[in-house]
Protein backbone atom coordinates (compact mmCIF):
# COMPACT_ATOMS: atom_id res chain seq x y z
CA UNK A 1 0.00 0.00 0.00
CA UNK A 2 1.52 3.36 -0.99
CA UNK A 3 1.70 6.13 1.57
CA UNK A 4 0.70 8.88 -0.89
CA UNK A 5 -1.65 8.80 -3.87
CA UNK A 6 -1.16 11.60 -6.41
CA UNK A 7 -4.38 12.34 -8.29
CA UNK A 8 -3.97 14.07 -11.67
CA UNK A 9 -7.20 14.99 -13.49
CA UNK A 10 -6.63 15.60 -17.19
CA UNK A 11 -9.03 17.29 -19.58
CA UNK A 12 -7.42 18.22 -22.91
CA UNK A 13 -4.07 19.06 -21.27
CA UNK A 14 -1.97 16.27 -22.68
CA UNK A 15 0.80 18.65 -23.76
CA UNK A 16 1.62 19.34 -20.10
CA UNK A 17 1.07 15.90 -18.58
CA UNK A 18 4.62 14.60 -19.00
CA UNK A 19 5.94 17.55 -16.98
CA UNK A 20 3.42 16.98 -14.21
CA UNK A 21 4.06 13.25 -13.93
CA UNK A 22 7.79 13.77 -14.39
CA UNK A 23 7.94 16.09 -11.40
CA UNK A 24 6.50 13.31 -9.23
CA UNK A 25 8.88 10.71 -10.64
CA UNK A 26 11.78 13.03 -9.80
CA UNK A 27 10.83 13.10 -6.11
CA UNK A 28 13.25 11.97 -3.41
CA UNK A 29 10.35 9.83 -2.17
CA UNK A 30 9.21 6.52 -3.65
CA UNK A 31 6.23 5.38 -1.57
CA UNK A 32 3.51 6.69 -3.88
CA UNK A 33 1.15 5.89 -6.72
CA UNK A 34 0.00 8.19 -9.53
CA UNK A 35 -3.59 8.06 -10.77
CA UNK A 36 -4.39 10.00 -13.93
CA UNK A 37 -8.11 10.62 -14.44
CA UNK A 38 -9.11 11.37 -18.01
CA UNK A 39 -12.20 13.53 -17.55
CA UNK A 40 -13.66 12.90 -21.00
CA UNK A 41 -10.94 14.58 -23.05
CA UNK A 42 -11.92 15.49 -26.62
CA UNK A 43 -8.57 16.73 -27.90
CA UNK A 44 -7.14 14.09 -30.30
CA UNK A 45 -3.55 14.70 -29.18
CA UNK A 46 -4.48 14.25 -25.52
CA UNK A 47 -6.49 11.11 -26.26
CA UNK A 48 -3.58 9.62 -28.21
CA UNK A 49 -1.12 10.44 -25.43
CA UNK A 50 -3.34 8.90 -22.76
CA UNK A 51 -3.76 5.72 -24.79
CA UNK A 52 0.02 5.29 -24.71
CA UNK A 53 0.49 6.36 -21.09
CA UNK A 54 3.38 4.34 -19.70
CA UNK A 55 5.01 5.74 -16.57
CA UNK A 56 6.25 3.98 -13.46
CA UNK A 57 3.66 3.61 -10.67
CA UNK A 58 1.05 5.29 -12.86
CA UNK A 59 -2.38 4.11 -13.90
CA UNK A 60 -5.17 5.65 -15.94
CA UNK A 61 -8.88 5.93 -15.19
CA UNK A 62 -11.34 7.20 -17.78
CA UNK A 63 -14.77 8.75 -17.30
CA UNK A 64 -17.22 10.98 -19.13
CA UNK A 65 -16.64 14.69 -18.62
CA UNK A 66 -17.99 15.57 -15.17
CA UNK A 67 -15.71 18.38 -14.04
CA UNK A 68 -12.61 18.77 -11.90
CA UNK A 69 -14.20 17.94 -8.54
CA UNK A 70 -15.73 14.74 -9.90
CA UNK A 71 -12.44 13.71 -11.51
CA UNK A 72 -10.59 14.18 -8.22
CA UNK A 73 -13.25 12.26 -6.32
CA UNK A 74 -13.07 9.39 -8.80
CA UNK A 75 -9.30 9.20 -8.50
CA UNK A 76 -9.35 9.34 -4.71
CA UNK A 77 -12.05 6.67 -4.55
CA UNK A 78 -9.71 4.38 -6.51
CA UNK A 79 -6.64 5.39 -4.50
CA UNK A 80 -4.85 3.14 -2.03
CA UNK A 81 -2.71 5.76 -0.27
CA UNK A 82 -3.11 7.01 3.28
CA UNK A 83 -2.48 10.58 2.10
CA UNK A 84 -3.74 12.31 -1.02
CA UNK A 85 -2.09 14.95 -3.19
CA UNK A 86 -4.24 16.49 -5.94
CA UNK A 87 -2.07 17.75 -8.80
CA UNK A 88 -3.44 19.49 -11.89
CA UNK A 89 -2.12 18.21 -15.20
CA UNK A 90 -0.36 21.48 -16.03
CA UNK A 91 1.37 22.00 -12.65
CA UNK A 92 4.47 20.51 -11.03
CA UNK A 93 5.82 19.65 -7.59
CA UNK A 94 9.32 19.92 -6.15
CA UNK A 95 11.48 16.89 -5.28
CA UNK A 96 11.18 17.24 -1.48
CA UNK A 97 7.49 18.04 -1.20
CA UNK A 98 6.11 14.51 -0.81
CA UNK A 99 8.75 13.28 1.64
CA UNK A 100 8.57 16.36 3.86
CA UNK A 101 4.78 16.61 3.91
CA UNK A 102 4.42 12.89 4.52
CA UNK A 103 6.68 13.06 7.57
CA UNK A 104 4.84 15.93 9.23
CA UNK A 105 1.42 14.36 8.59
CA UNK A 106 2.58 11.08 10.10
CA UNK A 107 4.06 12.83 13.12
CA UNK A 108 0.90 14.78 14.02
CA UNK A 109 -2.48 12.97 13.86
CA UNK A 110 -4.34 16.26 14.36
CA UNK A 111 -2.80 17.77 11.24
CA UNK A 112 -5.19 17.73 8.31
CA UNK A 113 -3.72 19.95 5.58
CA UNK A 114 -0.05 20.35 4.66
CA UNK A 115 1.07 22.69 1.91
CA UNK A 116 4.18 24.72 1.13
CA UNK A 117 5.52 27.85 -0.53
CA UNK A 118 4.90 28.07 -4.25
CA UNK A 119 6.19 29.68 -7.41
CA UNK A 120 4.44 30.62 -10.65
CA UNK A 121 5.59 29.86 -14.15
CA UNK A 122 4.09 30.30 -17.59
CA UNK A 123 2.28 33.61 -18.26
CA UNK A 124 3.79 34.92 -14.98
CA UNK A 125 6.83 33.84 -13.02
CA UNK A 126 8.21 34.30 -9.53
CA UNK A 127 7.03 33.54 -6.00
CA UNK A 128 3.31 33.04 -5.48
CA UNK A 129 2.82 35.24 -2.42
CA UNK A 130 -0.31 33.83 -0.84
CA UNK A 131 -1.37 35.32 2.51
CA UNK A 132 -0.36 33.31 5.56
CA UNK A 133 -3.06 30.88 6.68
CA UNK A 134 -5.54 31.91 9.35
CA UNK A 135 -9.24 31.25 9.88
CA UNK A 136 -9.97 34.91 9.20
CA UNK A 137 -8.12 34.81 5.88
CA UNK A 138 -9.90 31.59 4.92
CA UNK A 139 -13.19 33.38 5.55
CA UNK A 140 -12.10 36.18 3.21
CA UNK A 141 -10.92 33.82 0.47
CA UNK A 142 -8.90 30.71 -0.24
CA UNK A 143 -5.21 30.96 0.71
CA UNK A 144 -4.34 27.27 0.19
CA UNK A 145 -3.65 26.13 -3.37
CA UNK A 146 -5.17 22.91 -4.71
CA UNK A 147 -2.05 20.75 -4.31
CA UNK A 148 -1.91 20.33 -0.55
CA UNK A 149 -1.65 16.92 1.11
CA UNK A 150 -4.50 15.62 3.25
CA UNK A 151 -5.71 12.35 4.73
CA UNK A 152 -7.86 10.09 2.58
CA UNK A 153 -9.88 9.25 5.69
CA UNK A 154 -10.82 12.92 6.10
CA UNK A 155 -11.91 13.05 2.45
CA UNK A 156 -14.27 10.18 3.22
CA UNK A 157 -15.63 11.86 6.35
CA UNK A 158 -16.55 15.14 4.60
CA UNK A 159 -17.91 13.42 1.49
CA UNK A 160 -15.17 14.54 -0.91
CA UNK A 161 -15.13 17.55 -3.19
CA UNK A 162 -18.51 19.10 -3.99
CA UNK A 163 -19.16 18.10 -7.61
CA UNK A 164 -21.79 20.81 -8.00
CA UNK A 165 -19.07 23.48 -7.93
CA UNK A 166 -18.15 23.15 -11.60
CA UNK A 167 -17.47 26.88 -12.01
CA UNK A 168 -14.64 26.88 -9.47
CA UNK A 169 -13.83 27.31 -5.76
CA UNK A 170 -14.16 23.58 -5.09
CA UNK A 171 -10.73 23.66 -3.41
CA UNK A 172 -11.73 26.42 -1.00
CA UNK A 173 -14.93 24.56 -0.13
CA UNK A 174 -13.00 21.34 0.51
CA UNK A 175 -10.38 22.98 2.74
CA UNK A 176 -13.15 24.63 4.76
CA UNK A 177 -14.78 21.21 5.15
CA UNK A 178 -11.56 19.86 6.69
CA UNK A 179 -11.35 22.90 8.96
CA UNK A 180 -14.93 22.17 10.05
CA UNK A 181 -13.54 18.89 11.42
CA UNK A 182 -11.11 20.85 13.56
CA UNK A 183 -8.04 19.77 11.60
CA UNK A 184 -4.84 21.78 11.85
CA UNK A 185 -2.96 23.33 8.94
CA UNK A 186 0.76 23.62 8.31
CA UNK A 187 2.68 25.44 5.59
CA UNK A 188 6.14 23.98 4.97
CA UNK A 189 9.08 26.33 4.65
CA UNK A 190 10.11 25.06 1.23
CA UNK A 191 9.12 25.76 -2.35
CA UNK A 192 7.43 22.52 -3.33
CA UNK A 193 4.68 23.55 -5.75
CA UNK A 194 4.93 25.17 -9.17
CA UNK A 195 1.74 26.71 -10.53
CA UNK A 196 1.38 27.24 -14.25
CA UNK A 197 -0.14 30.68 -14.67
CA UNK A 198 -2.50 30.84 -17.62
CA UNK A 199 -3.47 34.03 -19.42
CA UNK A 200 -7.01 33.66 -18.05
CA UNK A 201 -8.56 31.67 -15.20
CA UNK A 202 -11.98 30.30 -14.35
CA UNK A 203 -12.26 32.51 -11.27
CA UNK A 204 -11.32 35.62 -13.23
CA UNK A 205 -14.09 34.97 -15.74
CA UNK A 206 -16.82 34.70 -13.10
CA UNK A 207 -19.50 37.35 -12.97
CA UNK A 208 -19.31 39.37 -9.76
CA UNK A 209 -22.80 38.20 -8.78
CA UNK A 210 -21.72 34.56 -9.00
CA UNK A 211 -18.63 35.29 -6.91
CA UNK A 212 -20.74 36.93 -4.20
CA UNK A 213 -23.22 34.05 -4.30
CA UNK A 214 -20.50 31.39 -3.99
CA UNK A 215 -18.70 33.26 -1.24
CA UNK A 216 -21.94 33.54 0.71
CA UNK A 217 -22.41 29.79 0.27
CA UNK A 218 -18.95 29.14 1.73
CA UNK A 219 -19.67 31.24 4.81
CA UNK A 220 -23.07 29.66 5.35
CA UNK A 221 -21.93 26.09 4.78
CA UNK A 222 -18.80 26.26 6.92
CA UNK A 223 -19.84 28.13 10.04
CA UNK A 224 -17.45 26.20 12.28
CA UNK A 225 -14.43 26.91 10.08
CA UNK A 226 -15.05 30.63 9.61
CA UNK A 227 -16.57 31.29 13.05
CA UNK A 228 -17.66 34.84 13.83
CA UNK A 229 -15.79 36.15 10.79
CA UNK A 230 -18.51 34.86 8.52
CA UNK A 231 -21.15 36.94 10.29
CA UNK A 232 -19.03 40.07 9.88
CA UNK A 233 -18.11 39.47 6.25
CA UNK A 234 -21.42 38.25 4.79
CA UNK A 235 -23.24 41.63 4.62
CA UNK A 236 -20.35 43.18 2.65
CA UNK A 237 -19.96 40.56 -0.07
CA UNK A 238 -22.23 42.02 -2.74
CA UNK A 239 -20.73 45.49 -2.34
CA UNK A 240 -17.18 44.13 -2.38
CA UNK A 241 -17.53 42.06 -5.53
CA UNK A 242 -19.52 44.71 -7.35
CA UNK A 243 -16.79 47.27 -6.66
CA UNK A 244 -14.03 44.76 -7.40
CA UNK A 245 -15.54 44.07 -10.82
CA UNK A 246 -14.55 47.58 -11.87
CA UNK A 247 -10.88 46.93 -11.05
CA UNK A 248 -8.37 44.59 -12.69
CA UNK A 249 -8.57 41.05 -11.35
CA UNK A 250 -4.89 41.21 -10.42
CA UNK A 251 -5.71 43.82 -7.81
CA UNK A 252 -8.80 42.01 -6.53
CA UNK A 253 -7.11 38.69 -5.85
CA UNK A 254 -4.82 40.23 -3.23
CA UNK A 255 -7.78 40.86 -0.98
CA UNK A 256 -9.48 37.53 -1.50
CA UNK A 257 -6.46 35.23 -1.64
CA UNK A 258 -7.33 33.97 -5.15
Amino acid sequence: MPLVSIIIPCYNQGQFLSESIGSVLDSDFNDYEIIVVDDGSTDPATIALLEQLDYSKTRLIRQENRGLAAARNRGIAEAKGTYILPLDADDRIGPQYLSTAGKVLTADPDLGIVYCRAEKFGAESGPWRLPRFSHLRMALGNVIFCSALFRRQDWQIVGGYDERLRRGWEDWDFWLSLLDLGRKVRCLDLVGFYYRKQAASMAASMDWRLKAELHSLMLTRHRRAVGRYGVLIAPLLELYYRCAATRPYQAVKKGMGR
